[in-house]
């Protein structure tokens, strides 16, 4: 699970591209389905079908940041537990 964590949060920046490229796609897809509902019904289609990878970008994204985020978490425990325990042995 650790190993999986810290291969997830390896590049923060990729990972930030990543949900926002698919924060934008999901404006992009609710712009249209809006449009659609007030205007032109067939415009609801290509915002229903670019919802999904939209979501799926987003979230792939947001969760490299979270895995960044935590395996920092993981990396101070890990730290302030060997200074520790070497300040218990002194």
């Amino acid at each position: 699970m650790r190993h999986l964590m810290y291969r997830l949060g390896s590049h923060p920046k990729r990972s930030l591209r990543f949900f926002l490229s698919g924060l934008a796609l999901f404006a992009l897809s609710m712009m249209l389905i809006a449009l659609g509902y007030f205007f032109q019904p067939w415009l609801q289609i290509p915002g229903v079908i670019i919802l999904l990878p939209a979501l799926s970008i987003a979230g792939y994204g947001y969760l490299g940041i979270f895995a960044n985020r935590f395996s920092q978490v993981l990396s101070a425990r890990e730290s302030a537990k060997a200074a520790a325990k070497k300040a218990f042995e002194e």
